[in-house]
């Protein structure tokens, strides 16, 4: 199973950027897959989640500005992110709810004026 990230990169605060994870071996619309995420200098922390069913959850720190979803038909899960500012700066990753998978190279997400 491998799991690669993609679609960051460097926004202005404000700004807005669509992260994609997509995976090999592995069926996304039968598991709770997650976004993460891990800013220099800290613990790699949890920012949503999507389960099997459809409901999502956010850490308050995203709440209302990040979106979480899935394309069941291209095995791939995705986290919209608006109004972007300078504390989002991090590596974000995605793995499964129960973190049960070999972590990606993540996408580095950049958030400066």
């Amino acid at each position: 199973v491998q799991l690669v990230e993609s679609g960051g990169g460097l926004v202005q605060p404000g700004g807005s950027l669509r992260l994609s994870c997509a995976g090999s071996g592995i069926i996304f619309s039968v598991i709770n897959m997650a976004w993460y995420r891990q800013a220099p200098g800290k613990e790699r922390e949890l920012v949503a989640s999507i389960i099997v069913p459809g409901s999502t959850w956010y850490s308050d720190s995203v709440k209302g500005r990040f979106t979480i979803s899935r394309d069941n038909a291209k095995n791939a899960v995705y986290l919209q992110m608006n109004n972007l500012n300078p504390e989002d700066t991090a590596v974000y990753y995605c793995n499964t709810r129960d973190k049960t998978l070999t972590w990606g190279q993540g996408s580095t997400v950049t958030v400066s004026s």
